[in-house]
């Protein structure tokens, strides 16, 4: 078979021969068509010169001396060579450069081959390392948002008593809540009422039996807070608001002025 008449199939055989993979019967009649086709083995010489450039990947080194043995042995003219075409002596040449170059092209290869699994193995690391910060920050950022929660909670009162104190026309003057979680009364006017300036308003807490204990002087603002202990306000059914001299009067006499407002103490649970 012609190869020139398949040129794909020429060009495929040609690869195979400059890589050294064309072996056997099959290179020896590669071979022989191209000691009788020129453009055959223009072909071939383009391959092998493909090839050879690869190998300018790889750095130099010198063939060892068994290499060079070994092309000596295969270009010597051996009895009855001598009226051999010049081209047969030249194949057994050409067969051991290509020998030495298909053994550079595979080191080259090889060369190639662990670069690119080290660029890959680099950018696997690289991308686990980023993934493992994005987790390590994901963490972080729960961790932080659990604390924030935390304290939002702890700092959120606790309301377990709750008091409406009204007047003798039985409408709302003031809503206090206890907090035992922080001790704190917290106070809220809610009717316009305002003592003048010479005189306070005091809280008193009304115990079922003995006397009326104070558990603060109020001041002029909307808001208030007072600390408390729990006891004071769960023994106590109900709570009283009096008018006092400025600065309120001592907690242990009970209050010497008007008792402006009263309520029941009332469990939120």
């Amino acid at each position: 078979m012609n190869l020139l008449d398949h040129p794909d199939l020429a060009d495929r055989l040609a690869a195979a021969y400059a890589l050294g993979t064309l072996r056997g019967g099959a290179r020896r009649r590669f071979e022989e068509q191209a000691r009788q086709s020129p453009a055959l083995r223009a072909v071939a010489l383009a391959w092998q010169e493909r090839f050879a450039a690869m190998t300018e990947l790889q750095q130099e080194q010198a063939p060892s001396p068994n290499v060079w043995k070994r092309i000596e042995n295969l270009v010597r003219v051996e009895p009855g060579e001598a009226e051999r075409p010049a081209l047969a002596v030249k194949g057994g040449w050409w067969r051991a450069l290509n020998m030495w170059r298909a053994a550079a092209m595979a080191g080259a290869l090889a060369t190639l081959f662990a670069a690119g699994t080290a660029f890959y193995l680099s950018d696997e690391l690289t991308l686990r390392q980023a993934q493992l910060a994005q987790v390590d920050r994901a963490r972080a950022g729960l961790a932080q948002e659990k604390a924030q929660l935390v304290s939002q909670l702890q700092a959120a009162p606790e309301i377990r008593y709750v008091a409406v104190l009204s007047g003798q026309g039985s409408t709302a003057s003031m809503l206090v809540t206890f907090d035992p979680k922080h001790n704190t009364l917290t106070l809220k006017r809610v009717d316009a009422y305002q003592e003048g300036p010479d005189k306070s308003l005091q809280l008193w807490a009304l115990p079922a039996s003995g006397a009326p204990r104070s558990l603060g002087v109020l001041g002029s603002e909307a808001v208030m807070k007072l600390t408390a202990a729990e006891n004071q306000i769960g023994a106590a059914p109900a709570l009283a608001v009096s008018l006092e001299p400025k600065g309120g009067v001592p907690g242990d006499k009970g209050p010497t002025g008007p008792v402006l407002f009263t309520g029941k103490v009332l469990p939120t649970t």
